[in-house]
């Protein structure tokens, strides 16, 4: 016999009672399955990401994650400082500047701010179409610090709340948490145009969660739905021949992991089948935009980007929980020379849609429960690397990320760098602290969204975190 099939319970000896015992408990969960499965409710193997409660009531339902992967920066975008024009081409009084590589003089902004909106907010000129209709909406965190000054683990500790370990990403805590409002697509979706960025899939990973929670990838380089999703459409059978054969090898796979106690893994692998077979109606529509309004995609322009954010509102439209989008092509934020231009562009390439899509959510009355996160995974210094005044190289100890929607109090900044922007000097917040007010404004408890692996219970934000409560509306 099978070792395996020796340890199942049916294979075991037990007495009369114990048989009518056992068999009697399954009954009322049968029932009860079924209600639930037919309400959207079950969070079995049918249905892993079937709407959950939160802990509290939410702000935000959803979440949209703007990830400008390479590490923008800060005192280019988001936190203007004029001493830097003063001290240009001369070095920083700072003892403390510590930088990754040899870096030289002041290095000051190419770019101007300007005040925006009632709030006053200083931003550049870079994002100036979004600041201009939307800085009253946002708050910008201009205290943010990370651990170390490295793409890999900051980009960890950014996405998963770990920089060292494999850890559940961000995405992977809040389907878990909460489920999604549509049974026919990924609860966490990632749109990345070109290709996977550094340490590709580790930055949707589910990790020890249920494999069901883990980013689905789809290269928004691709504007013909059947490329965007391989193997969307089935050439040799029909629907009603697809759904059979899906039947059959359930039922079997089902067999397979009852001998295997239910292996999650396993129970994971059936659960893709069921939600690939059911992606093929849904997912066509939800990423074709040729039946949007001229109108609206002039609004959103013709790039990859405002492409991406189209493609966006229409999944949360549909329910999906968890939306991650990226810049592409590797790491273009991270211009160690040659700034000025790099980052005009790649501004260039995202302010508008961005603008077009906060704007299209307040039309659709998606905005004030839909979070929205912009930023990378730590800033840059405010001197030049080495040899010439044309970059910036890596900073972890002081950069901006903004908030907007979900709760969230708008037209506020919080936390300060020092008058050159290196480091956090005011209320700094630690990664943990934003995902901790992250999935406040979602209405769970940092602290009790956990799970159990190893002999331990996990959570997002480790044994840290603390929610700011000052930009909570």
């Amino acid at each position: 016999m099978n070792p395996l099939e020796s340890q199942h319970p049916c294979n075991q000896s037990m007495s009369r009672r114990q048989l009518l015992a056992r068999c009697g408990t399954g009954f009322g969960l049968m029932g009860l399955g079924a209600l639930l499965a037919d309400e959207g409710l079950s969070a079995g193997v049918g249905l892993p990401l079937a709407v959950r409660a939160p802990h509290f009531a939410p702000k935000a339902r959803r979440v949209v994650h703007l990830f400008m992967n390479g590490g923008p920066s800060q005192v280019d975008t988001f936190d203007p400082k004029p001493a830097l024009d003063r001290f240009h081409g001369k070095p920083l009084p700072l003892n403390n500047l510590r930088t990754e590589r040899k870096t030289g003089a002041a290095m000051r902004s190419p770019f101007a701010f300007r005040k925006y909106g009632q709030s006053g907010i200083e931003v550049s000129d870079l994002f100036s179409k979004t600041a201009s209709q939307h800085i009253d909406d946002m708050v910008v965190i201009r205290s943010m610090q990370a651990e170390v000054p490295n793409h890999e683990p900051s980009l960890m500790l950014m996405n998963c709340g770990d920089s060292r370990l494999p850890r559940p990403s961000m995405g992977s805590w809040v389907t878990y948490g909460l489920g999604t409002l549509n049974q026919n697509l990924p609860g966490f979706i990632v749109l990345c145009p070109g290709g996977f960025p550094i340490v590709a899939t580790q930055n949707w990973r589910s990790a020890f969660l249920p494999g069901s929670f883990q980013g689905t990838y789809i290269n928004t380089q691709h504007t013909d739905v059947d490329k965007l999703i391989a193997n969307i459409r089935n050439p040799r059978l029909s629907t009603a021949e697809q759904r059979r054969q899906l039947d059959l090898v359930r039922e079997l796979n089902v067999e397979h992991a009852a001998l295997r106690e239910h292996d999650p893994a396993l129970e994971s692998r059936i659960a893709s089948f069921e939600l690939a077979y059911r992606m093929q109606a849904e997912a066509t529509d939800a990423f074709d935009i040729r039946g949007e309004p001229e109108s609206i995609r002039q609004g959103y322009g013709s790039g990859t980007h405002g492409r991406q954010l189209l493609i966006t509102r229409r999944l949360l439209e549909r329910g999906v929980r968890f939306i991650q989008l990226w810049s592409g092509d590797g790491q273009p934020w991270d211009n160690h020379d040659n700034l000025e231009k790099t980052h005009r562009q790649l501004a260039g390439d995202w302010d508008q849609p961005i603008a077009a899509f906060l704007a299209d959510l307040k039309q659709r009355g998606l905005f004030e429960d839909t979070l929205v996160l912009w930023g990378g995974e730590f800033g840059r210094t405010p001197v030049a690397e080495l040899p010439g005044l044309s970059g910036r190289d890596h900073n972890h100890y002081g950069f901006s990320v903004w908030l907007a929607g979900g709760g969230v109090r708008g037209g506020t900044t919080y936390g300060a760098t020092d008058e050159f922007g290196f480091r956090a000097v005011e209320n700094p917040v630690h990664v943990h602290d934003l995902h901790a007010t992250m999935l406040h404004l979602l209405g769970l408890d940092h602290e009790r969204l956990t799970y159990r692996y190893a002999g331990r219970d996990f959570r997002l934000t480790d044994v840290a975190g603390n929610v700011i409560g000052k930009i909570v509306g």
